[in-house]
């Protein structure tokens, strides 16, 4: 016989779930809409945007979405709370000025600097050996140094046209080479210049330890400004120790805007190990493209001096071996402690004096 209190507890279960589902079926059913007059009171409703889908034209929902539209972070419970803002507005002003103002100041500096070593070329012509070429080499770079200069020169040259092919190449290679084939070399150079970049910073702190001794300060240096390096007067090569004023400027270029470009670049390489914000992603590109440019604008006087606008000078960085009348015209003093010091000499071409020059007299260290 069944349990009386059992049947009394099974017919008052049913009884309460009878209820709830009479009672919670209106409250499903009913419109959860604001009333009609719920937008005038209170704070006047935003106007709403036309272009909103019809489902979010209620002012409540409208107010919430522009408020995601504007930027507005809401809450999340995953452990990114950076997903909690669903649009990043600024994404788009980033965009614009890598685009426009990126794009077209870059062109500027690039163009302005190949017109500017143009026109030096076609009023100063190469610069001569004065007193021509000897016939005697001595060592200027050990091969360690010029392992050195070529791992930082190579990596950045691979660095500088990868990154102008990303930035310009969407513009001027997207047309020419059609989609797929742009596709292909734009992935390849992401590639390239996302590794090179660990072989940049490499060579960058080897020449650092190599050179930081050699490019501080001395006092070659103010006579060596006041004189313009001698490239504005004949026969006035200023004494200079292994590297002048000149070079010196160039090195520490390199070192500083180097490191920046390794700080920016690891910044978005590896996103948000650094940096939190999207917004510092973003000022962390253009400041690593604008570097970027500007380094490599300045690189082109560098290549410039050191191949067609200095007779010699390439040698320095080929073999290591130049000879002693260049050597004499560019880091006199340098020559005289090698010379002290009795370095090493080998037997090379030998050269007349430039035509329309004396043999120079070269200053002494002890000045």
């Amino acid at each position: 016989m069944r349990n009386p209190a059992a049947s009394l507890l099974a017919a008052a279960v049913a009884v309460v779930a009878l209820l709830g589902l009479w009672l919670s079926g209106p409250a499903a059913a009913q419109d959860v809409r604001p009333p009609a007059g719920a937008a005038a009171s209170g704070e006047a409703a935003r106007p709403l945007d036309p272009a909103l889908p019809q489902a979010m034209q209620y002012p409540p929902v409208a107010d919430q979405w522009q408020a995601i539209n504007d930027g507005t972070r809401g809450f999340v419970n995953i452990p990114d709370k950076k997903a909690g803002r669903l649009i990043q507005t600024q994404g788009m002003e980033w965009l614009a000025w890598r685009n426009d103002e990126l794009r077209r100041y870059g062109a500027y500096a690039i163009a302005g600097m190949l017109i500017a070593l143009s026109g030096f070329f076609a009023v100063k012509g190469r610069i001569k050996v004065e007193g021509g070429l000897s016939g005697r080499l001595i060592q200027r770079f050990k091969p360690h140094e010029i392992i050195g200069h070529w791992l930082t020169a190579g990596s950045f040259l691979v660095l500088a046209l990868t990154g102008l092919w990303l930035l310009f190449g969407r513009p001027l290679l997207l047309p020419v080479l059609g989609p797929d084939a742009f596709a292909v070399t734009a992935e390849i150079g992401k590639y390239m210049h996302n590794f090179g970049g660990f072989v940049f910073m490499a060579g960058l702190a080897y020449i650092f330890v190599m050179w930081v001794r050699h490019n501080l300060w001395d006092r070659y240096d103010l006579n060596w400004i006041l004189k313009g390096g001698g490239l504005f007067a004949a026969h006035s090569h200023p004494p200079a120790d292994k590297f002048n004023f000149g070079q010196k400027t160039v090195f520490w270029m390199v070192i500083l805007l180097g490191g920046a470009l390794s700080v920016t670049g690891l910044t978005l390489l590896m996103p948000f190990w650094f940096v939190d914000e999207i917004e510092l992603m973003q000022f962390a590109q253009i400041i690593h493209a604008g570097l970027g440019i500007g380094m490599f604008a300045l690189m082109l006087a560098h290549i410039y001096i050191g191949s067609v606008g200095m007779e010699h000078a390439a040698n320095a960085m080929r073999s290591g071996w130049v000879d002693v009348n260049w050597a004499r015209d560019h880091h006199s003093v340098w020559v005289d402690k090698y010379e002290a010091e009795g370095g090493e000499e080998r037997q090379g071409p030998a050269t007349p004096p430039a035509a329309g020059t004396a043999p120079p007299a070269h200053p002494q260290a002890a000045e």
